[in-house]
């Protein structure tokens, strides 16, 4: 019985018991939430499990294989961490969106068919949502307004996409979709509805997964978040459209091309950003390109590094993720321009950052540097030099924007004065526990290649790799050094750097504001008619029931029995047209 249900439960369910408990064991509840839901996953075998079928589609809530295990696995062990650092918050409504978000991730994970993982998906994006207006500012709400448009266009496309795939194969099982059926309507012109849902299904992901032109909701709604809900938004989305992408596009070769254009266009946004938190949502993008590149190779090797990259990329990020909002709890900005010299007031949250730098940066001992190599070295095998060279650029940039940029600017620039307590020790502790798992991930890779979807054999810590990437690392450090020196490096300031999705907005605000002001006019009047129908309804009830109306003046008996009965017989009518009888 306990089989056929989805761990993604425990937490979903179990958050509805927090607005009702108090204190510490609130506090121990929360915990014991997603590790009851990490110790259910790890018991499960592999295998479908709890099927059945509902308005006659087969559906699968519950799929556990190589794949869905390993992301559900990070998925847990980022739920726990993320609650840790959260637990100084007193807000239920913000614990339980938190649960709530982290659960449905791990559900549209272990999901084998389109309408699980759509029923997932939506609910992803309601906890989302809340940890986003839990701010409780404008600029927030704003954000979140444009946040929950691109998702819904998403969840609408995934629905569509759904759909039509059903009408053509009699089943909503999410598994290979690929490109052939597009492939073929190219080559014959063919109006095909099985290519029609192919495009609907990858445009879905390709929102979910910031391709390029799609990526802005990221850089707007997550450092908009509240100091706690930008720790939970780094992990589950992204990594959730990566996963689906790689279940239904593997070996797809145009991937190959988006994914190195998302990993090298958001470097140079990351470089000019002020804002430490938007300049970790810029690199959070080029961490998805590699992903996307390997998904787009589609060998074993490239599909292990995708998996392995994102299981070490949610751990690096949201320690990055952790420190920066320990910085904007503290110092109440996470503007480059106004920070400095914090490593004297917070110096654990300095090394923290410090060792979620050397991740992103793939220093060697750090998690990132055993898993982005194995898809540098899937497009070097692949005889995809150029995309190598982009990676390699795009490798580089990461370690001068989020391995230098900043942690440099948040606590060892010039100090300005500002004075501030060290994090709370539950963040602390949550950064703590990050920061050893990158450490050890990057230390003793064999642990996290043991849970990958492929039987591997690749040994990240060659001479050659080595050196070589310090070499990389080096040369990037001194670039940064001398650029700082000669003052040639940009300036920061608190600025609105202007991106693609200006010029959507721009376009598409002004026909939107108009269709909307049409609807409120049409609303406006049709709200007007029905208050003035309903007024005179009510009048004409009010003279039915006076003192000589029409219900309550006196009848003979005869007109009493016809009305009776024709209310009886309309009843009766009504009654047997309904149900058929």
């Amino acid at each position: 019985m306990m089989s056929s249900l989805s761990p993604a439960l425990v937490p979903i369910l179990g958050a509805i018991l927090v607005p009702f408990l108090r204190g510490r064991l609130r506090d121990i509840w929360m915990l014991a939430l997603p590790v009851v839901g990490l110790v259910w996953l790890l018991n499960l075998p592999d295998g479908n499990h709890g099927q059945f079928t509902y308005l006659g589609l087969e559906l699968t809530p519950v799929r556990v294989d190589a794949w869905s295990r390993v992301f559900a696995i990070i998925f847990f062990i980022a739920a726990f961490v993320s609650v840790i650092y959260a637990l100084h918050v007193r807000e239920w409504m913000q614990q339980v969106a938190g649960l709530v978000y982290a659960g449905a991730g791990v559900g549209a994970v272990l999901s084998g068919d389109f309408v699980t993982t759509f029923v997932y998906w939506e609910l992803m994006m309601v906890g989302s949502l809340c940890l986003i207006w839990a701010s409780k500012t404008k600029a927030a709400f704003r954000a979140s307004m444009r946040y929950l448009t691109m998702h819904l266009i998403s969840g609408v496309l995934l629905l569509a996409g759904a759909t039509a795939w059903y009408l053509v194969h009699g089943s909503v099982a999410f598994g290979d979709i690929g490109f052939a059926a597009i492939t073929e309507w190219w080559n014959t012109g063919e109006r095909s509805l099985e290519a029609a849902a192919v495009s609907l299904l990858f445009m879905a992901l390709a929102i979910k997964c910031v391709f390029p032109l799609l990526y802005n909701w990221v850089q707007d709604a997550y450092p908009e978040a509240t100091v706690t809900g930008a720790v939970f938004l780094s992990v589950f989305t992204t990594k959730l459209a990566v996963y689906s992408l790689a279940r239904g596009f593997a070996g797809e070769e145009v991937l190959i091309y988006i994914g190195a254009l998302m990993a090298a266009i958001p470097v140079f946004y990351a470089v000019m950003e002020d804002n430490l938190r938007r300049v970790l949502a810029y690199s959070l993008n080029t961490q998805l390109g590699f992903m996307v590149v390997g998904i787009g190779i589609g060998t074993e090797l490239a599909l292990n590094g995708t998996a392995a990259h994102a299981f070490s990329h949610i751990l690096y990020k949201s320690l990055l993720f952790m420190g920066m909002g320990a910085v904007l709890f503290r110092a109440g900005t996470v503007n480059a321009s106004d920070l400095g010299g914090l490593y004297k007031s917070m110096p654990w949250t300095a090394g923290f950052c410090l060792v979620g730098a050397a991740s992103a940066s793939a220093f060697p001992l750090f998690s990132a540097f055993v898993s982005k190599s194995l898809i540098l070295s899937a497009a070097a095998y692949g005889g995809y030099l150029w995309i190598w060279l982009m990676l390699l650029f795009a490798s580089a940039a990461v370690c001068l924007h989020t391995g230098l940029k900043l942690p440099y600017f948040a606590f060892f620039a010039r100090d300005p004065g500002l004075r501030c307590e060290e994090a709370p020790t539950n963040m602390l502790v949550a950064m703590a526990i990050t920061a050893a798992l990158c450490v050890g991930v990057g230390s003793f890779p064999s642990a996290l290649y043991a849970i990958l979807p492929y039987d591997i054999d690749y040994k990240p810590y060659t001479a050659a790799h080595v050196l070589s990437q310090l070499q990389l690392l080096m040369f990037v450090a001194l670039a940064f050094t001398v650029l700082l020196w000669t003052r040639v490096y940009p300036q920061e300031l608190r600025a609105t750097n202007l991106d693609t999705d200006r010029f959507y907005r721009r376009f598409v605000r002004r026909p939107a504001d108009g269709l909307v002001s049409g609807f409120a006019v049409v609303i406006r009047d049709v709200c007007t008619l029905g208050m003035a129908f309903a007024r005179s309804f009510s009048a004409q009830v009010a003279a039915w029931f006076s003192r000589d109306g029409f219900l309550t003046a006196e009848r003979n008996t005869n007109i009493m029995v016809t009305l009776v009965s024709a209310t009886l017989l309309s009843f009766l009518l009504l009654f047997y047209g309904i149900f058929d009888l």
